[in-house]
């Protein structure tokens, strides 16, 4: 009985929390603002931190924010990744190896090291600055993704940048995460570099060894027309493989949204690539605001003392700053554009899952206190924030993008 109780709970806690962002977003359009923005707090206000505490079901929160809500948020991630992934074909990832690969790498280095300086300068202690430092590193790009498809500009020299760089800067994060946990995890601040550097290419090696083998076997399972008859069945296998991907990189240490990017890029060079984007744009119009409505849920503003935001204001200006900084800076040399550049910069800056797994790891070691935590969890939700109100702003005086075609809203 319990199990069936826990099971109607989290369906009528996806209901609201699905319910809201759609109401929201539809709010947002009507006043001109990012819709993302609106599922974004939607789920902040209905959330168990909010309105959500209200004990409604069995005495009980009415919205919860259990490991199966949480786990179904990690699914519709790995859908958008998927659907980000198939606007750009793996010849011009390659293409764009060089830029993707210094812009996202200097979007890590740049964020920690400054971050770890900060702090440490702030008098937090060597492991506190180092965990708050790893919540700076990566980029969540689903976000800036939302915000690029809702103004058309997803084809844009910018947005290509933006998205090859995001996957290098997720993959140096999660190095940098495990780097981190396991300092944490052993009290050792002085880790082997030797080691490090082993991981971050064993790290990079995984994902070269997942779109190769994306970019191989997914054409010649998707081309062979004479099995696939039944209505359905290559949406079915494509979406069977996206899903197997994000497997495999969670197995192997990567962030599951990886392996789903993959698969994207190499369905993008196949026959079947309008098919498959006319499916998974309905599978969008569900997870991607549950996706933002569940990530707004997770923001606890009822630990907020002046304390707390003072904090907050310093670690929330070290992330913007190094981000338009350590990505906008370098993006400069490949666009040759400061308007395009500037724009990397500010699609670079949201924080997302590694900055919230980053806390938890700090506040369940008990390496970081209660304040410190809770100031990372509102510079994850700030970044996330300021990002699409931002980077909207940025595209308003900008002529349409002649090849882009503006996609509705989800």
């Amino acid at each position: 009985m319990a199990v069936e109780s826990t099971f109607l709970h989290v369906m009528i806690s996806l209901g609201i929390l699905l319910f809201a962002a759609k109401l929201m977003a539809e709010l947002f359009h009507r006043i001109r603002l990012p819709v993302v923005l609106g599922e974004l707090l939607a789920g902040i206000i209905v959330g168990p931190f909010a309105i959500g505490a209200l004990p409604l079901f069995n005495g009980e929160p009415l919205v919860i924010l259990d490991e199966t809500v949480r786990h179904i948020g990690e699914i519709a991630a790995v859908v958008i990744l998927f659907v980000a992934g198939l606007h750009i074909t793996p010849r011009e990832f390659m293409r764009g190896g060089a830029a993707s690969f210094t812009v996202g790498s200097l979007g890590v280095v740049v964020p920690f090291f400054v971050g770890h300086y900060v702090f440490t300068a702030f008098g937090l202690e060597a492991l506190q600055s180092m965990l708050v430092a790893t919540a700076l590193t990566a980029t969540s790009i689903a976000i800036s993704i939302q915000v690029l498809t809702e103004l058309g500009r997803m084809q844009s020299k910018e947005a290509r940048l933006i998205l090859g760089a995001a996957i290098v800067d997720d993959i140096l994060a999660i190095a940098a995460l495990s780097v981190v946990t396991t300092m944490v995890q052993t009290g050792n601040v002085a880790p082997d570099v030797i080691e490090i550097t082993m991981l971050i290419l064993y790290i990079l090696g995984i994902f070269a060894a997942l779109l190769v083998g994306a970019v191989f076997l997914v054409p010649r399972i998707l081309h062979v027309e004479r099995l696939w008859k039944s209505k359905g069945s290559i949406e079915g296998m494509v979406t069977a493989v996206f899903f197997a991907a994000a497997g495999i990189a969670a197995f192997a240490g990567l962030s599951p949204i990886v392996g789903a990017f993959a698969v994207g890029m190499a369905v993008a060079s196949t026959r079947v690539i309008k098919q498959i984007e006319e499916y998974v744009g309905k599978l969008e119009i569900i997870f991607a605001p549950l996706f933002f409505a569940i990530i707004g849920a997770q923001v606890d503003l009822r630990g907020v003392n002046l304390g707390v935001l003072y904090i907050t204001g310093i670690i929330v200006a070290v992330a913007v700053v190094t981000k338009l900084v350590g990505c906008g800076l370098p993006a400069m040399i490949f666009l040759r554009n400061k308007n395009k550049s500037m724009k990397v910069g500010i699609g670079m800056v949201s924080r997302g899952e590694v900055g919230l797994i980053v806390a938890g790891v700090g506040v369940s070691a008990g390496v970081l206190s209660a304040d410190i935590y809770t100031a990372v969890i509102i510079m994850v939700a700030a970044t996330t924030i300021i990002t699409p109100i931002w980077l909207k702003m940025a595209y308003r005086k900008d002529p349409p993008e002649p090849a882009a075609v503006v996609e509705k809203q989800h």
